[in-house]
Formats: C-alpha cells, sequence, structure tokens
C-alpha cells in the first residue's frame, strides 16, 4: 500500500513554497532597484554595479531552488 497524503505534509510543501518564492522574489526586486538607481547616480560605474547585481541575482535565486528541494524532500520523504 502506498503511503496516504498527509495533511500536515501538504501544508508544509505549500508554506515552503510559498514563502520560498515570494522572498527571494522580493529580494530580487530590491537588488535590481538599487542597483539601477546606483546606475543612474553614476553611469561610469555601471559594468562594475552589473556584475554584482548578477552575482546577487544569482544568490537570491539560489534561495528559491533551496526551497524547492525542501519541499520535495517534506512531500516524497
Amino acid at each position: 500500500m502506498g503511503k496516504g497524503v498527509n495533511m500536515y505534509d501538504a501544508i508544509s510543501v505549500g508554506i515552503t513554497m510559498a514563502l520560498g518564492g515570494a522572498v527571494p522574489a522580493i529580494a530580487i526586486g530590491m537588488i535590481v532597484t538599487a542597483a539601477l538607481k546606483a546606475i543612474g547616480r553614476n553611469p561610469e560605474a555601471a559594468s562594475a554595479i552589473q556584475t554584482n547585481m548578477i552575482l546577487g541575482l544569482a544568490f537570491a535565486e539560489a534561495i528559491a531552488i533551496y526551497s524547492l528541494v525542501v519541499a520535495l524532500i517534506i512531500k516524497f520523504v
């Protein structure tokens, strides 16, 4: 017999994915906003700012991927 769906597992997966998607999305928006403001104030530094912005975006997106992995572990283990 297969394992039945546990209500607490389903709620945990939902909360993990909701927070794990929303919080990095907010962080990405804040990172891009700050980078665009900095480029607007100092256009000569645009390439350095853009490089650091992309690095920050990658780290923020990694948090969303980690939450997906945690949600899958909760669901299937």
